[in-house]
Formats: structure tokens, sequence, C-alpha cells
């Protein structure tokens, strides 16, 4: 069993999906505080962060796995999770018929064990229809989503191309830590 230290529900989904027994409790940790622009920077100080955050709240009893996503736009912005409806329209609009790269970082720890990992996922979508934007902004399921993306659900039908696994964009490279599970468990 591993310590998600998340409560992202797409992560948790992810590790279910992949048969990973596990625990969900998420340490406290403000990202907000971290400065800087660069997303694979941003990504690693974040889940880095939540990691140690994690050791000093629940310990190493049982391994902890940490992880944060950003998208970097197509004009090289960090999109982070959106704070409003404006927010998320905004980030949404600038990714409708353009690319960008989904970046996620983990940590996974044990006692005698650790790991880091920073993987991105590259798409490009189709433009999305504003009908079907509006509906997936009144929904709120872009909340708490790195650029309010959802790759698995309201994004999928647009995506034009992918470079890279799903699940790094879902925020967990999972077939990365898998390997990495089955050498050292």
């Amino acid at each position: 069993m591993i310590h998600l230290a998340s409560n992202s529900s797409s992560r948790a989904l992810l590790l279910k999906k992949f048969n990973i027994d596990f625990k969900q409790q998420a340490p406290s940790y403000d990202e907000e505080l971290i400065q800087t622009s660069n997303a694979k920077d941003f990504a690693y100080i974040a889940s880095k962060g939540k990691l140690e955050s994690a050791i000093k709240e629940f310990g190493l009893e049982t391994p902890l796995l940490t992880a944060d996503s950003v998208i970097l736009s197509f004009n090289n912005e960090l999109l982070r999770k959106p704070k409003n409806i404006d927010d998320a329209k905004r980030i949404l609009e600038l990714q409708s018929g353009s690319s960008m790269a989904i970046i996620s970082a983990m940590h996974y720890k044990t006692q005698n064990f650790y790991m880091s990992d920073v993987s991105a996922t590259y798409y490009h979508f189709e433009k999305f229809d504003p009908k079907d934007l509006e509906a997936y902004l009144e929904s709120n399921l872009w909340s708490g989503k790195a650029g309010g993306c959802m790759v698995e659900g309201f994004c999928k039908k647009y995506i034009k191309s992918v470079h890279g696994n799903e699940s790094t964009a879902m925020g967990l490279n999972v077939e990365r830590l898998l390997g990495w599970l089955n050498l050292y468990n």
C-alpha cells in the first residue's frame, strides 16, 4: 500500500485503474508561495514541497507519493489551476485550436528508497466548440485541474494529436511509477 498525499480525484482514479493499493490524504502545503514561471521547475518544486510536508505530517510508515501538474501554453505561459470561472475561460481559450504541454512531477519515498520524475505530454487541440466550452465551464469540472484541462473528459474529443502518456496529462505518470514499484516493493 502507498499513501497518495494528494486530493486529486484523477490521480486516485489512475492508481485504481492500475490496481495500485493506496490510501489518500493530502498534507498542508501552499503552492501559491512558489515563485517561478518555469513549468518544469514549478511542478517539481510543488511536488517536492508536498513530499516534505507529507513526511512531517504522516511519516514514512507507508510509502508516500506526491505529484503536481501544470500546463505550458504555446506562448510559454504557465497555466496553473484556474482561480475562478473567468480565469478558467481565459485559460481554456488559450488552449483551443492550439498546442500545449502538460508537465507532471512526482516524488515517491519509502524508508529506503526515493524516486522523482518530471514528465510531459504534448497535445494539439482542435478549436473548442463555444457551446461545449460554456457547458464545461458551468459544470465546474475544470476546478482544481491544471489549466482547467481534462484530457480524459471535456478536451478528449478535441485532441488532434498527442505525444506522451495520458496518465502524465492526468497528473501522474503511472507507467513510470509502476516500473519503480515493481523493482522496489
